[in-house]
């Protein structure tokens, strides 16, 4: 960072901003929360009132603590529009603290009365299970070290159920659990995790979690891309104020909830355009498969391929057509839409969003944590598929090029720096060597991805060795146009 921008006034917190007492707890205030429901709570204060601020909890690190602390917690949210950039100033959030440094703090902040609700975005890994199951791994360290020493909590799973305790000894009902990660069901999963965890530390806890606490479904959807060090620079110059934090969004944004809060305690949501809804499933399936099963196939196939974003890879007709394809030919037919929608016109309007050449979201990026985000946007419509006397050929592409991806050697033989739980696993298969198929057996014996279910059927052991055979044959965005000519 230059030192003109960093010599320049930093942004503070705007003296008419609202002063609501806490009301929230968030675990894992990253971008994307900050971009999205702590908007979404600003203005449902902003329109019916209520004290529902944000206390900010980062599990790892006190890197955004000491960015947004010296702000009063304020940072700038830029909306990346195809015509230019609007800003505005979140200041939802009042606090933040690093729980490695003070778990005590954490837990006396969850179990204080005044917070009615404990949200999340810890992405998939925070969750300390396995994708393909749903279950806890009690094999994890911090899950591990949970147990061993409850009181002082590692893992998301382990605050909520410490901080559940402390309210239940305390006689206080529980806060809602609001999970806003994209995962299936994520609130039911997250409540099974805690209750498979409570079970450990104490029958009568995990009782009482079943009777009394309640885990409503969410979906979540605005794309998020990664601040650079450029965006910062430039929204300093354009407003003379250095902000250490800011957060960059497209303008579309979709928040769809069950409407199950203990006590019916809440911001306004649905004032501020939240669907509240009674089953979540329809949309979920809808956005995980349409949008995040694309963006996944784009961040592999277009990363191989030597595309840099989104919008470059959707650029590129072949990769274009490709995801269209997927759309029409695999994953709408096995799909049940939410009430009033039109899947084709959601996939239009999907492709208008990655288009857009203002929201740089990296490939690369979207590329990290594969293994744990596999079961639920991609290895769910093969099933289907499959199911209905299918053969998802473009599906088996996606996967195959995740497999090619996570060699962390790409098309010209240089190093990809694979970020995923499972990267040393998965590479350590490549450097074992051997046939197509015995690499693709490799695969599908990961059980922690791919359900014993779908990996025994030999329609995908042969749909998956044809479509890695074509990558390493051809590359990828040839592989692709090959797929679209001939399907």
């Amino acid at each position: 960072m230059t030192g003109t921008i960093s010599n320049r006034p930093r942004l503070s917190r705007p003296e008419d901003a609202l002063n609501p007492a806490i009301g929230i707890v968030h675990l894992g205030l990253g971008a994307f929360f900050r971009a999205f429901a702590a908007l979404y709570v600003e203005e449902a204060m902003e329109k019916s009132g209520g004290d529902w601020g944000i206390l900010g909890v980062s599990l790892r690190n006190p890197d955004l603590r000491d960015s947004l602390v010296p702000q009063g917690c304020a940072y700038t949210a830029c909306e990346l529009g195809p015509d230019g950039e609007t800003l505005r100033i979140g200041t939802a959030v009042r606090s933040i603290l690093v729980a490695p440094e003070s778990p005590d703090a954490v837990l006396d902040a969850m179990a204080d009365p005044a917070v009615r609700i404990v949200s999340l975005t810890v992405t998939e890994k925070g969750y300390c299970h396995a994708p393909s199951t749903g279950k806890l791994d009690f094999t994890h360290p911090d899950i591990v070290a949970d147990l061993a020493d409850p009181e002082r909590p590692k893992s998301a799973p382990g605050f909520l159920c410490r901080a559940l305790d402390r309210r239940r000894k305390a006689g206080l009902p529980p806060f809602t659990v609001l999970c806003c990660d994209n995962l299936p069901e994520n609130g039911a999963m997250l409540r099974g995790i805690v209750l498979e965890l409570a079970g450990r530390m104490e029958e009568d806890l995990a009782a009482w979690i079943e009777a009394e606490c309640s885990f409503p479904c969410a979906m979540v959807d605005r794309i998020v891309p990664a601040t650079t060090e450029a965006d910062i620079e430039r929204l300093t110059e354009r407003t003379g104020v250095f902000d250490a934090a800011p957060v960059m969004h497209e303008p579309f944004r979709q928040w769809v909830i069950e409407d199950r809060f203990t006590g019916g305690a809440r911001p306004d949501f649905g004032a501020v355009g939240v669907e509240m809804v009674d089953d979540v499933r329809p949309y979920e399936h809808m956005k995980l498969r349409c949008l995040n099963g694309t963006h996944s196939a784009l961040a592999y196939l277009g990363y191989l391929s030597g595309a840099e974003n989104v919008s470059e890879a959707v650029a590129r007709p072949a990769l274009a057509s490709f995801v269209r394809h997927l759309w029409s030919k695999e994953i709408i037919p096995v799909l049940t839409p939410p009430p009033g929608v039109d899947l084709h016109a959601y996939a239009d309007a999907l492709m208008d969003r990655y288009s857009n050449p203002r929201i740089r979201h990296r490939t690369w990026q979207i590329a990290m944590d594969g293994s744990l985000k596999l079961p639920q946007r991609l290895l769910g419509s093969i099933a289907e598929n499959l199911a209905a006397g299918q053969v998802p050929e473009g599906l088996f592409l996606v996967v195959a090029a995740w497999m090619r991806y996570t060699s962390a050697t790409d098309e010209n033989g240089e190093t990809i720096d694979v970020r995923d739980p499972m990267a040393d696993r998965l590479r350590a298969i490549w450097e074992k060597g051997g046939s197509l198929a015995e690499i693709v057996q490799a695969y599908l014996a990961i059980e922690e991805i791919f359900p014993v279910s779908l990996a025994s059927e030999p329609a995908m052991h042969e749909g998956l060795e044809r479509a890695l055979g074509t990558l390493i044959d051809i590359g990828a965005e040839k592989a692709a146009a090959h797929l679209t000519e001939h399907a």
